[in-house]
């Protein structure tokens, strides 16, 4: 998957721009707050039209604008297309739009264009809370198979609605939308709970690959995995029907669920070193970026904000052959100076200043 042109207007501090882009990548320059990683956020926000950093949009829109527009030129399996969104503040509306065509539901549109961010914060999905799991394990799978997007949008309107009638203490109405949550999430538990199973091999090899000796990894689901079977639902959810009265929210369902992750006979998340975390997290973005690309059939795009900086020299040259080393991704990095960058990297190089883009060739 090839990006080909990016337009921004109003985007973040970004200076409005037009850019043709390089078919290999390119190295992005620039001291800390010029606009490296709004950049990078412009190149990803079309994936699931939400920012990787934010999930407002409104604090997408550069200071004293009505809105913002990112639009872009890509090719996937030999076929040129375009999408692009548009957000308004008046309104707090947004607009997406497929091959010039506008499209009312972000199913309909959402990962055309792929693209996958590695980001220092990324570390959090080791070290940090459960959301940050849930949301990978979500992304991942909505990014690979169009009908876990499906699922889990009707689940997700389903849990605001049942959470909606137990706010309003309104238990008999809540239960109006059990059959629907219970259909949608057995689907989404269901889906979870297969891919978790898949990579098991797949995460212990990339560990090794980053440097990791005591690399016996096992990935898990946590949860209550009988989930998976609508039949189950009833029972759960009767038997929490108090409880999500008192707390006036639904205690039951993937919503509340979780990834484990043992590393050499132990819990990553309570005995981890910094550098294991910082492993362990990549190896996670690199599983999304496997299963992406054996979904559309080649490699989506790389966005690597600012990765290599935390590493040590040796993680560096493992994670840049992990990466980069593939050779058919296209592949976006961002760095303050290029001496930060692997040894024998070879991109085109822009920088950014001042929200800028000075493309050099």
């Amino acid at each position: 998957m090839r990006l080909l042109g990016l337009e921004a207007r109003g985007f973040r501090n970004l200076a409005d721009l037009d850019l043709r882009i390089p078919p290999e990548g390119v190295v992005v320059l620039g001291a800390n707050g010029q606009g490296k990683t709004s950049l990078l956020e412009a190149i990803a926000y079309p994936v699931l039209f939400r920012s990787f950093r934010t999930s407002q949009d409104v604090e997408v829109v550069q200071f004293g604008e009505v809105g913002f527009r990112v639009a872009l030129e890509f090719e996937h399996l030999s076929r040129r297309r375009t999408v692009g969104a548009e957000y308004r503040v008046a309104g707090r509306r947004r607009r997406q739009e497929l091959d010039g065509v506008p499209a009312e539901r972000l199913v309909d549109v959402a990962g055309a264009w792929l693209a996958v961010v590695f980001a220092p914060d990324d570390v959090r999905l080791a070290s940090g809370p459960a959301s940050g799991r849930r949301l990978f394990l979500d992304r991942t799978l909505a990014l690979s198979d169009p009908a876990y997007l499906r699922s889990l949008t009707r689940y997700r309107s389903a849990l605001a609605q049942r959470n909606a009638a137990l706010r309003q203490g309104r238990p008999d109405l809540a239960t109006a939308f059990d059959a629907p949550l219970a259909a949608a999430g057995a689907r989404v538990v269901a889906a979870r709970l297969a891919w978790v199973g898949s990579v098991q091999e797949e995460l212990t090899a990339s560990l090794i690959a980053l440097g990791e000796t005591s690399a016996e990894a096992e990935l898990s689901y946590l949860g209550p995995t009988e989930l998976a079977d609508p039949a189950a639902w009833p029972d759960r959810l009767a038997h929490s029907a108090a409880r999500d009265a008192a707390r006036r929210q639904t205690l039951v369902g993937p919503h509340r669920d979780d990834l484990g992750l043992v590393l050499g006979g132990k819990p990553l998340r309570e005995y981890g070193s910094t550098g294991q975390h910082r492993s362990a997290a990549i190896a996670l973005k690199l599983l999304e970026l496997d299963t992406i690309a054996r979904s559309a059939g080649e490699s989506p795009a790389l966005l690597l904000d600012d990765v290599f900086a935390e590493l040590d020299g040796d993680r560096q040259e493992r994670l840049a052959a992990r990466l980069i080393g593939r050779g058919s991704a296209q592949v976006f990095i961002t760095a303050p100076r290029e001496d930060e960058m692997p040894a024998g990297l070879r991109l085109p190089v822009w920088r950014v200043a001042a929200g800028r883009v000075t493309t050099t060739g």
